[in-house]
């Protein structure tokens, strides 16, 4: 089934055959805060997804497609006010901006703003919580990005 240039597979990934690199740059810290590790973290759990679950493979530069992420917000914000105006909820959010580049299609490049968080009790700190939290949101991140470079729904 091919639909213009776009080719259905069964992982979801709607990439053209013609495609078969992708640089991903390592993610950049462009704000403070979150744990040392995170640009790794998150650089290699962007990797890790495009390698199972597309037939791409990585390439140091001159690749099809190029990846490029930023760090922009690590933020920490009161969510739902109790009776004595206390935060009953603090939520982690994290920013990121993404710069997509299609060398075979430059229709598709884009240069987009993602983000995503968890609640987490205010009972809690932050760094009772940043352990479990962290990778939850950079998992949802990923998939994110991956869904709008590669399967385009």
């Amino acid at each position: 089934m091919i639909t213009g240039c776009k080719i259905y597979s069964f992982t979801g990934t709607t990439l053209s055959s013609e495609l078969k690199t992708i640089t991903i740059q390592n993610v950049v810290m462009g704000t403070a805060g979150g744990p040392a590790n995170l640009t790794l973290t998150f650089t290699e759990k962007l990797k890790e997804y495009y390698q199972r679950n597309t037939s791409l493979k990585l390439k140091p530069n001159d690749a099809d497609l190029l990846l490029e992420s930023t760090i922009v917000g690590y933020e920490l914000t009161p969510v739902s006010a109790t009776s004595s105006d206390k935060a009953a909820l603090n939520r982690l959010t994290i920013r990121v901006e993404v710069r997509f580049v299609n060398a075979k299609n430059e229709e598709e490049n884009f240069e987009k703003e993602f983000s995503f968080y968890q609640d987490f009790p205010q009972e809690q700190t932050l760094s009772q919580v940043e352990g479990s939290l962290v990778p939850k949101i950079i998992d949802q991140l990923v998939l994110n990005i991956f869904t709008d470079t590669a399967a385009q729904w």
